[in-house]
C-alpha cells in the first residue's frame, strides 16, 4: 500500500472512531427524529420542564449539561427589535442593535408578488441571524375583518388566498437562515380592543374558509417551525391553550410538528396549558422578577406548578415528552444546526431590498389628468404639506417598534429627488402626535408646535396657493388608537382634522397629490376633489426614497390593495351585522363575546353579496401605463373530479412605459347547495411588460380551487356543476370570463 493510500485509510479510521464516540443527538449525520429521541432519553424531568418556559423577557432555557443552547426570540415581522434588559422592557443600551426597517406587511401584501415575500424573508432572516436570534416573532396573517383593527398594518390583508401565497415564501426565506418563523396570531385575533378577554364566536365554515387558510399554508407549504397563539378566546378557551385549534386542527388535521409559543402573557392555566397544545410559555409575569415569587419564571404555569403536578402523581409525562420533542426538533433546526449561515446586518443589500419592496407595494389609487408622475423639469416649486411628511414611523405601534440605523422621511426623499430642479417648501398643515418615543427608543425629533391650529392651517393653504404642485403627506401614525397594538381606531375618518386641510388644499391648488400613510383603509370625503391619491403604507428605512421614486416616475407603481377601502363603516360586514367589538357577558366575568355574524362574507365578499360599491376595491391599483386584456381561452370546458383545466389570456402593455400588472383570477360557483360568495380570488400572476409587449398568462384550475367547507360533513366539497372563471385587474374590474363544468363531486378531508 503506498503512503498516500495508507494516510487516507488512517484518516478514515480516525473519523470512524471519533464519530462512533459522538452521542447520537450531536451527530448531524443522523435524522432529526433519531437525535430528538436520544436527547430526550438523556434528560431529567426537571430539565424537560425548564425548556417549556421563559428564563428572561425574550429567551428560554436549553439544557446546559447536554450542550443544548438556550433559545432567543425577537420581535418583529418588519425588523429586528433592539435589545432590552434581561428582565425588563427598558433598553439594554447597546450601540450595535440598530436594524433595517422593512415595510410593514400590508405593503408586502400589496406587492402581490411572492418573489418579494421571499426576498423580504431572506433579508430579515439574515438580520435576525446576525443578531443571534433563533425565533423571529412573525409574520402575522390574521385576516383584515375591520378597518379599525389597530394591528392590521402587521398583517397581509382581507383575502385568505392572497395571504397564503405571500406567507409561504416569507417563511422559506427566513428559515433558510436557520431562524424559525413564529407565524401569528393563531387564531381569530382580528381586533385589539379587549384582546385578552374577547371570545370569538365563529362558525366552522368561516373559520376554515377565511381565518385558517393562511396558517394552514404556513404549516403545510411553508414548513413553519413555530406558531404563536393569540390572546383571545375561542369556544370559551384561551387560544394559547385551546383544544380545538391547537390539538384538533393544528397538530391533528395539519400535522404540525413544530412548537406552539404563547403570546407574551397569553397563558392562564397550568392544566389547560399541559393538555391543550401549548409548548413554550412566555411573558406570564410582564414585570418579571420584580413581581411574584423570588424567581417568577419558576412560577410560570408550565414551570414549578407543572413539575409539582408530575411529582405528586396528578399528571403523567406523555404531554411533557411531546412538548420537549417539539422543542428539541426546533433546536436541531436552529441552535444546534452548525451549517446555518452567519447572517448580516444593515447591509446595502438589505437596504436595497427594503426600498424595492416599498416601491413595489405603493398603490396608485387615483390619477386624474395623469398629473403623476411629476416631471422635475417642468415644476419650479413643490409644496409638501403634512406632519407625516417628516414624522418617523418606525418608532411606535407596539411590539413592531424598531430602532433603525436611519429612516428617510418622505420630505427628505422628495427634496433629494426633486430639490436640484425645483424649490421644495414645507408647511405643517396639522399637528397630530409630536411625541417620538416607545419603550425607551427615542426618535430625537422635536415636533412640538406652539402655533394655533388656525395659524398652521392658514400657512398650509397659503403655501399651496404659491406652488406649482402640492403633495400632502398625511394619514395615520403608530400612536394609540391608530395603527397600534393593544388599541383600535375610534373611527374610519382621518385624525387631527386632516379632512378639512385636504379639502382646503384642493381648492387652493388643482395639482394636488394626497399620500396616505397608513396600514388601514381610511374614509376620503374629499375623494372627488383630489386628482391624485397614493397609498404609501409604513415603508420603513427607505420610505422617502420609495415614495419619491414613484412620484417622479422612476418606478412605475404596480401595487394592488390587499384590502377593500369602504366608503363608511356601515359598508363593512363586521360593523353592519357583526357585533364588533363584542358584547360583555352578564355573568360577572370580564369575557366579551364577539359574534362573527357576517360569516364568510369578509371584505369584497361582503360588498359583492350586498351590491355595495367600495371607495376602492380589493385588488385595485393604477399604473403610469395601460394594459389590455385579450380574449381568454380554455383547455377544456369540462373538468373531471381528479382533473384540471388551463385558462390562458393575453395581456398587453398598450402604453408608453414599462410596467407590471397583477392579473387576478376569481371563481364563481353558479349554483351550490350552500350559499357562496359571488366570487373568490383563486389565483393571480404579476407580469412586467415593456411598451407594446404582450404575454400569455396561464391559470391552472383544479377541483380544490372550487371547494367550500361543509360544516356538517366537516370536509371540503366541490359540487358538480357550472363555474365561471373571472379575470380582472381588481375584484370590481372584471375584464373577461369563461365558463366551465365540473363533471362530478369531489371532496377533501381537512387534513389534506
Amino acid at each position: 500500500m503506498n503512503k498516500l493510500l495508507l494516510s487516507f485509510t488512517l484518516m478514515a479510521a480516525c473519523v470512524t472512531v471519533a464519530s462512533s464516540s459522538v452521542p447520537v443527538y450531536l451527530d448531524e449525520t443522523r435524522t432529526i427524529d433519531e437525535r430528538v429521541e436520544d436527547a430526550l432519553s438523556r434528560m431529567t424531568t426537571e430539565e424537560k420542564v425548564a425548556m417549556l418556559h421563559a428564563q428572561s423577557k425574550f429567551s428560554s432555557a436549553g439544557v446546559p449539561r447536554l450542550g443544548i443552547p438556550e433559545f432567543w426570540t425577537t420581535d418583529g415581522p418588519h425588523g429586528i427589535r433592539p435589545e432590552v434588559l434581561w428582565d425588563e422592557w427598558d433598553q439594554a443600551g447597546w450601540t450595535n442593535d440598530s436594524c433595517v426597517a422593512f415595510p410593514a406587511l400590508t405593503c408586502l401584501a400589496a406587492t402581490w408578488n411572492p418573489d418579494m415575500a421571499l426576498l423580504y424573508g431572506k433579508n430579515i432572516g439574515e438580520e435576525a441571524r446576525y443578531r443571534k436570534k433563533d425565533i423571529l416573532l412573525g409574520p402575522g396573517v390574521n385576516i383584515y375583518r375591520t378597518p379599525l383593527n389597530g394591528r392590521n398594518f402587521e398583517y397581509m390583508g382581507e383575502d385568505p388566498y392572497l395571504a397564503s401565497m405571500m406567507v409561504v415564501p416569507y417563511i422559506k426565506g427566513v428559515q433558510s437562515n436557520g431562524v424559525a418563523t413564529c407565524v401569528k396570531h393563531f387564531a381569530l385575533n382580528n381586533h385589539e380592543v379587549n384582546r385578552h378577554t374577547t371570545n370569538a364566536i365563529v362558525d366552522d365554515r368561516a373559520l376554515y374558509e377565511i381565518y385558517l387558510p393562511a396558517f394552514k399554508a404556513a404549516v403545510q407549504e411553508g414548513g413553519a417551525w413555530t406558531i404563536m397563539g393569540s390572546y383571545n378566546l375561542y369556544k370559551g378557551q384561551h387560544v394559547c391553550h385551546n383544544q380545538y385549534l391547537l390539538n384538533d386542527i393544528l397538530k391533528g388535521e395539519w400535522g404540525f410538528d413544530g412548537v406552539v409559543v404563547s403570546d407574551w402573557g397569553g397563558t392562564h392555566d397550568t392544566e389547560q396549558a399541559i393538555a391543550n397544545g401549548l409548548d413554550m410559555e412566555f411573558g406570564s409575569w410582564t414585570n418579571g422578577l420584580s413581581n411574584g415569587a423570588s424567581n417568577a419564571y419558576d412560577n410560570y404555569y408550565l414551570a414549578m406548578p407543572y413539575l409539582k403536578l408530575i411529582k405528586d402523581g396528578k399528571v403523567g409525562t406523555k404531554e411533557l415528552d411531546d412538548k420537549v420533542r417539539r422543542i428539541l426538533r426546533l433546536a436541531f433546526r436552529t441552535t444546534m444546526n452548525t451549517r446555518r449561515p452567519f447572517g448580516s446586518l444593515c447591509s446595502p443589500e438589505h437596504i436595497a431590498a427594503a426600498r424595492n419592496i416599498g416601491e413595489e407595494g405603493i398603490v396608485l389609487l387615483k390619477n386624474d389628468r395623469n398629473i403623476l408622475p411629476i416631471n422635475p423639469d417642468r415644476v419650479k416649486k413643490i409644496a409638501v404639506i403634512g406632519e407625516n411628511a417628516l414624522k418617523m414611523m418606525t418608532v411606535g405601534g407596539g411590539s413592531s417598534s424598531l430602532k433603525v440605523k436611519y429612516e428617510l422621511s418622505p420630505l427628505d426623499g422628495i427634496r433629494k429627488r426633486f430639490g436640484d430642479k425645483a424649490e421644495i417648501v414645507y408647511a405643517r398643515g396639522y399637528v397630530g402626535d409630536p411625541s417620538g418615543e416607545y419603550n425607551g427608543v427615542v426618535t430625537g425629533q422635536n415636533l412640538n408646535d406652539d402655533r394655533t391650529a388656525e395659524e398652521i392651517f392658514a400657512e398650509a393653504v397659503e403655501t399651496a396657493k404659491n406652488a406649482d404642485f402640492v403633495i400632502f403627506v398625511g394619514g395615520l401614525n403608530k400612536s394609540a388608537h391608530q395603527d397600534c397594538e393593544d388599541s383600535d381606531r375610534a373611527g374610519l375618518e382621518l385624525p387631527y382634522n386632516q379632512d378639512r386641510v385636504i379639502s382646503a388644499l384642493a381648492k387652493a391648488n388643482k395639482n394636488l397629490v394626497v399620500i396616505n400613510i397608513s396600514g388601514n383603509a381610511v374614509a376620503m370625503p374629499w375623494v372627488k376633489d383630489v386628482p391624485a391619491i397614493v397609498q404609501a403604507w409604513y415603508l420603513g428605512t427607505e420610505c422617502g426614497n420609495a415614495i419619491a421614486s414613484v412620484l417622479a416616475g422612476d418606478v412605475n407603481p404596480s401595487g394592488k390593495l390587499p384590502m377593500t377601502f369602504p366608503v363608511a363603516l356601515t359598508d363593512v360586514g363586521a360593523h353592519s351585522v357583526g357585533d364588533y367589538p363584542g358584547t360583555p357577558r352578564n355573568d360577572g366575568s370580564d369575557i366579551v363575546d364577539c359574534s362573527y355574524s357576517e360569516g364568510i362574507y369578509v371584505g369584497y365578499r361582503w360588498n359583492d353579496k350586498n351590491d355595495i360599491k367600495p371607495l376602492f376595491p380589493f385588488g385595485h391599483g393604477l399604473s403610469y401605463t395601460t394594459f389590455n386584456y385579450g380574449k381568454p381561452s380554455i383547455s377544456s370546458d369540462r373538468m373531471a373530479a381528479d382533473g384540471k383545466i388551463t385558462i390562458s389570456i393575453p395581456v398587453s402593455n398598450t402604453g408608453s412605459r414599462t410596467g407590471a400588472e397583477v392579473v387576478q383570477l376569481y371563481i364563481t360557483d353558479v349554483k351550490s347547495s350552500l350559499p357562496r360568495p359571488v366570487k373568490e380570488l383563486k389565483d393571480f400572476k404579476k407580469v412586467s411588460l415593456e411598451p407594446n409587449q404582450s404575454a400569455e398568462i396561464q391559470f391552472e384550475i383544479t377541483p380544490d380551487k372550487l371547494m367550500y367547507f361543509d360544516n356538517e360533513r366537516h370536509e371540503w366539497v366541490a359540487e358538480a356543476g357550472d363555474f365561471i372563471a373571472l379575470i380582472g385587474s381588481s375584484s370590481s374590474y372584471i375584464k373577461n370570463s369563461v365558463k366551465f363544468k365540473l363533471l362530478s363531486d369531489t371532496t377533501n378531508a381537512t387534513n389534506k
